[in-house]
């Protein structure tokens, strides 16, 4: 191949290899596929300069990114009205800003990679620092992070140890030694960096699976309301949507109802323009004792400003969890973009946020932890809620409208992501959505039950709340991800000293 014709084509197989593996955060069987990706990767960086790194690491992200999330296009596209190009354009803008971290850390491996086998330390501690900051920066957007792709792989079992963020290092360090046995035959001791990845999967599977332990049953019935996005604020479907929402809540046959986000998609004080005494039927119905519902609704007016917010009803007071990590664009403004949410039809854009480590709901003996939508991505803010563990969860309620994104990887990767915090916390987690996936998970990530996405109905299932802590619930809750960031700083001191 000429010079020319590489300089073109390494780009764009590095493009492709990053689209490639996003397969496997729709099809988890597919876990090997970033692995094998990754350490294509890594094999070019060996032979490239720090710039030359720098394209490919960005060529890899960028792609990954744009084909893992694409269905924002249909978000700000189809539902939103925002022009295809506009949209377009936005996508790939965001996907190639976000890859600038990865882009970085290409570059600096490129820079200061040895040839020994403290080049998988290297890798793995850029990696991280790549990963920490796009998950962190600016609110974060850490969607398919790698860690995300293992959830049914070997690597899964170190998810109660170092969360996702730690399981992406080790595969990051996994597709170095990868390189070293397969192809850099000249390095000595080249079997290091597998063995050492080898032997610490290889314990995390035979220390103790069960950190936490049962703590009662509970029956649900999740709603899956199946609304359309363009239909939810119509005021022609209201009536129908409410009328489905009330009969299904008060109907259902379980200690604990469950609508999904903006199940009730109006104002309380709007409520009474479609449905007269809608909210104090609801209210009158789950004061009876043995009954409790959790339900998706906007809150707020125009002075105080409006929040995402859950509803809990039962015996005792009112319950509120207001959404704390709100999604940028669509539920808050970021500094200098109003001029962009304007051109798009988003009703309520603008959110004000909830409080820092909020308390569970009680239902019976178990405490149930609401995070809404997007706020299961964030693992590290879901373990505030284990700083004291008299009044930690028992059990997750992931309470979201995918709506926004169509028939889309969306729905399955997000249920990934929901198994992935069940594996960190070895909690169920129970997700009650408009058009999918509604299912619930177990304390090992099992889909124990599920209702087909784009489907209206009511899944009744039995869940096993569980007690107790993770190693990651433990340090997460009292450091958030500084510790990670400490181990992948060390992580980096020591390669650099070996390799010197």
């Amino acid at each position: 191949m000429s010079p020319g014709l590489r300089r073109l084509g390494e780009p764009a197989a590095a493009a492709a290899l990053g689209a490639l593996q996003t397969l496997a955060f729709v099809h988890t069987a597919a876990w090997p596929l970033p692995l094998l990706t990754l350490a294509a990767l890594v094999w070019r960086l060996d032979a490239s300069s720090p710039r030359r790194a720098a394209l490919l690491g960005g060529c890899y992200g960028t792609a990954g990114l744009c084909a893992g999330t694409w269905w924002r296009d249909i978000s700000m596209h189809r539902e939103g009205g925002l022009p295809a190009v506009l949209a377009g354009a936005a996508v790939f803008a965001l996907s190639a800003a976000l890859s600038l971290y990865l882009a970085a850390a290409a570059a600096l491996f490129a820079r200061w990679r040895r040839g020994t086998g403290t080049d998988a330390l290297l890798f793995a501690a850029l990696w991280l620092l790549a990963e920490l900051a796009r998950g962190v920066v600016f609110t974060g957007f850490p969607w398919v992070a790698s860690g995300y792709s293992q959830v049914d792989a070997p690597l899964a079992a170190l998810a109660p140890w170092l969360g996702v963020y730690g399981m992406g290092a080790m595969l990051a360090a996994a597709a170095v030694a990868l390189v070293q046995m397969v192809v850099r035959t000249a390095v000595q001791r080249r079997w290091l960096p597998a063995a050492a990845v080898a032997v610490l999967v290889g314990a995390a599977w035979l220390a103790p699976r069960d950190f936490t332990q049962p703590a009662g049953e509970l029956s649900v019935a999740l709603l899956q309301s199946n609304v359309a996005q363009d239909e939810k604020f119509a005021a022609e479907h209201m009536p129908e949507t409410l009328a489905w929402v009330a009969r299904e809540l008060r109907g259902a046959q379980a200690d604990l109802v469950i609508g999904p986000e903006t199940a009730v998609p109006l104002l309380p004080s709007q409520l009474d323009d479609f449905a007269p005494g809608y909210w104090q039927a609801l209210q009158a119905h789950f004061a009876s004792p043995g009954r409790a519902a959790l339900v998706g609704v906007p809150l707020g007016d125009f002075e105080r400003g409006y929040t995402n917010s859950v509803i809990g009803l039962s015996a005792a007071p009112e319950y509120r969890y207001d959404k704390l990590h709100l999604v940028p664009f669509g539920e808050f403004i970021p500094t200098g973009f109003r001029w962009f949410t304007q051109m798009m039809n988003i009703p309520l854009g603008d959110f004000a946020r909830g409080v820092l480590n909020p308390p569970s709901f009680a239902v019976g003996a178990q405490r149930v932890a609401p995070n809404i939508c997007y706020e299961d991505l964030f693992g590290e803010e879901l373990a505030r809620r284990f700083i004291d563990p008299a009044k930690a969860p028992t059990l997750f309620a992931n309470i979201s409208n995918i709506g926004w994104f169509g028939d889309s990887s969306a729905i399955p990767q997000h249920l990934n992501i929901s198994r992935l915090r069940t594996l960190e916390f070895q909690l169920p987690m129970v997700r009650a959505t408009n058009t999918g996936a509604t299912a619930v998970i177990d304390h090992h990530g099992r889909v124990t039950a599920t209702l087909p996405p784009h489907f209206r109905g009511v899944l009744l299932a039995q869940v096993q709340g569980r007690q107790g802590s993770t190693p990651f619930a433990w340090w997460a809750s009292r450091a958030g991800l500084w510790p990670l960031l400490a181990v992948a700083l060390a992580l980096l001191l020591l390669s650099r000293r070996r390799g010197a």
